[in-house]
């Protein structure tokens, strides 16, 4: 009898939380859902925002990664979540909260099949095949803005902003701030690096109030005394760009000088001004009448710089100088040796100017004009974090499609299309993948749904027409979403409601692949923290998928 008695081997370290099989895909899917309600609000034109404070700061956002961000999500298969907003956010800028919304549908039109028992690999495959084709179907439906007047391109470009704003807090003056979008943006030329358009922040006034510079803005550096004497307008300067300490230093504490006789020391002192008249006589010189650094320039150099008509500006944030170098056309010298003109920068004006509390040095009408500036007026200061949040996404948007020039309609047009599609092609498909791609197309409804029911409509009504509408309809039919102003629908595309392909495309990508890891997770194991190595032996952990314990014999391993 006690032959047939097999000892019980643990393999796990004590205190392993394991749990696996039909249960820990539900649990997972349940968790993925509960983060979705809580952005679900956000999406559309009447989004509401979340308001998500903690002991150091306030956060009001409706930008669904933001939330994502700031949201402390400990559920590990949940975070997968906040990481396809996050890589949507970094890839197009805009659709993180309909990237998040896509998965979570998705998930829960997988579980009523995980409840039946159906495979998780069977319902993986048919997702990753409704995904491809309705991304094929997205190119086949995208307008190209392609071979346009430059004239024509911002119009259109205008639009694409103007639609990710009409979401945004600022969606009230989304025309005013989709040019301004848009002219940044194209002033860049071939050089679209996002650190090349500053937005500075200015509390106070209207937000019409905020303004383009077609150049660099900031704020007014720390001063010391004869700053106010120094010009603060002119035409056509020559600029210089230093990475220069322009002050007198005292020696280093452990600095030591033997003098024989006194006399000697005042010749010391004398050497200190030298150099730093040497280094000041040399930046006048170079007909330079700006000059900027990254490092201090002390009261002594600006007291000299103003006696001059030389404007100067020390501690220079390291972004600012690298934008006014690339609009300048200047390069940053780290000695004031040998300076010759060809390392000089050069705008049309350079003026100090009050804007609200704050002096803002700004450069206009650079010759480069590879570099732009945003500066955001506002009330409270949370008002314009999501205000510099929303021109952000309609900044990435813009830059995105400038690039990869195609859009789609929005307002839900194009999810109803691709719904369409995907259950007409289900019908030819013959076993089970026939109702998985089915659901896959059932959960690309959310989007116009979510639409109306954020907007207060009747989501039912508007879903009946409008799959009507594309089941009727071929080609024109495609163009038909919400109509976020009446109730109802409406041909967004030619009510200029148009977004990137490119956004639609990334959104269902990752919100696929995002389901396809989810659901092949059927086991969590989650070790303790090791206390000690001692008496414990190497804990190892074998996640197997399919039944069947982690036990077996071996050196190390405890008997029960």
């Amino acid at each position: 009898m006690a032959s047939m008695l097999q000892p019980q081997i643990i393999l796990l370290k004590e205190g392993t939380d394991t749990s696996q099989g039909k249960a820990q895909l539900i649990s997972n899917i349940n968790a993925c859902t509960a983060v979705v309600d809580a952005v679900r609000t956000t999406l559309g034109p009447r989004g509401m925002d979340k308001l998500i404070h903690d002991d150091k700061s306030t956060t009001i956002s409706n930008d669904g990664a933001t939330i994502m961000k700031l949201l402390d999500i400990v559920h590990p298969a949940a975070k997968v979540l906040v990481d396809i907003a996050k890589s949507q956010d970094a890839e197009v800028g805009d659709g993180t909260t309909t990237v998040v919304l896509l998965a979570g549908e998705f998930l829960k039109e997988a579980k009523p099949f995980i409840e039946e028992g159906v495979h998780p690999q069977n319902l993986i495959r048919s997702f990753r095949m409704a995904a491809n084709l309705a991304i094929a179907r997205i190119k086949e439906l995208a307008i190209s803005i392609e071979r346009k007047s430059l004239d024509e391109k911002k119009s259109l470009l205008e639009k694409c902003a103007a639609t990710t704003l009409s979401s945004k807090l600022i969606g009230g003056e989304k025309e005013f701030f989709a040019k301004m979008v848009v002219d940044a943006v194209t002033s860049l030329g071939e050089d679209d690096r996002m650190n090349m358009i500053g937005i500075k922040k200015v509390p106070g006034g209207n937000m019409r109030d905020s303004f383009l510079v077609k150049g660099v803005a900031f704020k007014k550096t720390f001063s010391y005394a004869g700053f106010e004497q120094q010009p603060k307008k002119f035409h056509n300067p020559k600029i210089l760009l230093l990475n220069v300490e322009l002050e007198l230093k005292s020696e280093k504490e452990n600095a030591e000088i033997r003098l024989s006789d006194p006399a000697q020391y005042q010749s010391i002192v004398d050497a200190e001004w030298n150099i730093i008249y040497d280094k000041l006589d040399k930046c006048v010189k170079c007909g330079a009448k700006i000059i900027l650094s990254r490092l201090a320039i002390g009261d002594l150099g600006t007291q000299y710089f103003a006696d001059r008509d030389v404007f100067c500006a020390g501690r220079v944030a390291e972004e600012d100088l690298q934008r006014v170098a690339s609009a300048t056309g200047a390069s940053v010298q780290t000695s004031v040796n040998n300076i010759v003109p060809e390392v000089l920068g050069q705008c049309e004006i350079f003026e100090e100017k009050q804007v609200g509390n704050e002096r803002f040095n700004i450069f206009n009408g650079c010759p480069s004009g590879e570099t732009a500036t945003i500066v955001l007026r506002g009330g409270a200061d949370q008002f314009i974090e999501e205000a510099e949040r929303s021109l952000h996404d309609a900044i990435m948007i813009v830059r995105r499609a400038l690039k990869n020039s195609a859009v789609v309609a929005g307002g839900g047009a194009i999810d109803m299309e691709l719904s369409k599609y995907l259950r007409q092609h289900s019908r030819t498909i013959a076993g089970k993948s026939q109702l998985f791609i089915n659901s896959y197309a059932k959960a690309l409804e959310v989007i116009p749904r979510q639409l109306c029911d954020n907007a207060g409509f009747d989501a039912t009504d508007i879903l009946n027409k409008l799959r009507q509408k594309h089941a009727m309809s071929k080609g024109e039919g495609a163009l038909f979403g919400v109509d976020i102003n009446n109730g109802g629908i409406v041909d967004t595309f030619n009510n200029f409601v148009w977004e990137p392909s490119l956004v639609k495309i990334n959104a269902i990508n990752a919100a696929t692949e995002a389901t396809c890891l989810i659901l092949s997770v059927d086991e969590t194991i989650r070790n303790p923290k090791s206390e000690s190595a001692q008496g414990e032996g190497a804990a190892a952990a074998m996640a197997g998928r399919g039944r069947g314990g982690l036990r077996g014999r071996g050196r190390g391993m405890r008997r029960r």
